[in-house]
């Protein structure tokens, strides 16, 4: 049995990862930490085991086999680092680093550390990226050269998240949902990043607005965005030589055409194509990922059943390209991401 706890028992702490704890077969909650003291009244009525207002404290004390991070975004490379350094597995929730030096860090830690370094990228595990892969090994559309993923919100927050101080705005907090699978299906490394970031309507000092071009090394293009204000944009647009296909949220519609010559070369406006064929699928499952499905993948990779499907490199290049989306939005100027690994 994986004794498991959650360090930071909010929100997502104490729903999303608490109920993947305690559903899955294969693990217990053996402690909880948090530094309200009502949040940990709640976590000891719910599960019965110890509380912690120190982490510290918690490793010192507990017999412990995972470690759930789930803090403030500026915590996490601090906290993931003394729990490896205890010999502790580390599940970190996104984004796992503010920056790339923070994920080196990590990378370096889990290195000389007896516990495994398991980043929290859900997205991997959406029922719309994983059809999306499907179809582009298919080549349905044939060869993509554009994919546009956009994530929108009318809602406004005011808290640690709108703080750049705590790790917060939207370039940290969605990236990974946007850039991370959108990188994964063009399937090839990042080349250059430029991107233009806003503070629309939220409080605070960080942004609630990010639009990044990304170049891959084999040519593809990435259109990034999270948009406030807006609702109703497709969340995947995917253009290929042969079809588009478009994402509204578990919609998914394939236009397949081929574009073709006019038969008069000089009527070169004469422009035409094979008749659309539209076909339209609903996605089931979770378009941010199942909780207890990736759970059960984390049960397994720590009892050796089989591999974590993210590993801490991934993350890592990752955070490379999310500072070099923030890089780019502050010199207004393309950048080259360095993915030296650590």
């Amino acid at each position: 049995m994986i004794r498991a706890a959650v360090l930071g028992y909010g929100r997502n702490g104490g729903s999303m990862h608490a109920g993947g704890v305690e559903q899955n077969p294969d693990m217990t909650m053996a402690a909880v930490c948090d530094i309200d003291p009502a949040r940990l009244e709640v976590a000891k009525e719910r599960f019965g085991c110890p509380v912690y207002t120190d982490y510290q404290e918690m490793l010192a004390t507990e017999e412990l086999d995972l470690v759930i991070i789930v803090t403030r975004s500026s915590q996490h490379c601090e906290m993931t680092c003394d729990c490896l350094a205890a010999g502790v597995n580390v599940l970190v929730t996104k984004p796992w680093a503010v920056d790339a030096a923070e994920a080196g860090r990590m990378v370096e830690a889990a290195k000389t550390s007896k516990g495994m370094l398991l980043p929290w990228l859900p997205v991997r595990w959406a029922s719309d990226y994983v059809r999306l892969g499907e179809l582009l090994v298919e080549e349905v559309i044939g060869n993509v050269f554009l994919i546009r993923r956009c994530c929108t919100s009318f809602g406004m927050r005011n808290d640690w998240q709108m703080e750049t101080e705590f790790g917060g705005g939207y370039i940290l907090n969605w990236g990974p949902h946007i850039v991370d699978p959108a990188v994964l299906l063009g399937g090839a490394d990042v080349q250059t990043v430029y991107s233009q970031t806003r503070k629309a309507i939220n409080p605070g000092d960080a942004e609630d607005l990010f639009m990044a071009m990304i170049t891959l090394g084999n040519g593809t293009l990435l259109q990034t965005e999270f948009s406030v204000c807006v609702s109703h944009l497709p969340n995947w647009f995917i253009q290929g030589d042969k079809g588009t296909i478009i994402v509204h949220g578990n919609e998914l519609t394939i236009h397949r055409h081929i574009p073709m010559l006019p038969d008069d070369p000089t009527k070169y406006a004469s422009m035409r194509d094979t008749e659309d064929t539209v076909t339209t699928e609903k996605l089931g499952g979770n378009i941010y990922g199942d909780t207890h499905e990736i759970y059960r993948d984390i049960a397994a990779g720590l009892l050796g059943k089989a591999p974590y499907p993210v590993k801490p490199e991934d993350a890592y290049e990752l955070s490379v390209t999310l500072q070099a989306v923030r890089d780019s939005a502050r010199s207004g100027a393309v950048v080259h991401p360095d993915y030296d690994r650590p």
